[in-house]
């Protein structure tokens, strides 16, 4: 049987590949993020989760379809956000820290600021 060749140029599908589960609330529930082909790699998700391009993150996973393989990367994604958040002074998100909190599976010298309520 001869085989098709395949339609996506090889070039795009040679690298690991990241997308985003969110959590949109009760109504609408969680969706894969619908993302530009430029803003899948490890950095522009990183980038975009400390800027606050999602809300709610619940799960990340990387795959490269040329070699075959998908996994989940959540805990990855988690332990490399606490560690930059250790190493700068950069203000995270409640949702983001909960988000850590929930995932990284190493412990970072860092206090994450928690938001303080009641408070005036």
């Amino acid at each position: 049987m001869r085989q098709s060749p395949s339609i996506v140029p090889s070039d795009r599908l040679d690298r690991d590949i990241y997308i985003v589960l969110e959590d949109f609330g009760a109504r609408a529930g969680c969706a894969w993020r619908e993302t530009d082909e430029q803003d899948t790699d490890l950095e522009a998700v990183l980038q975009g989760l400390l800027s606050g391009q999602y809300a709610y993150p619940v799960r990340i996973v990387c795959f490269n379809a040329s070699e075959g393989w998908s996994r989940d990367a959540t805990s990855d994604i988690a332990d490399v956000l606490a560690q930059r958040a250790a190493d700068s002074d950069d203000e995270v998100s409640a949702a983001l820290q909960g988000f850590i909190s929930a995932n990284a599976t190493r412990r970072f010298d860092v206090q994450l600021a928690l938001p303080l309520r009641g408070v005036a």
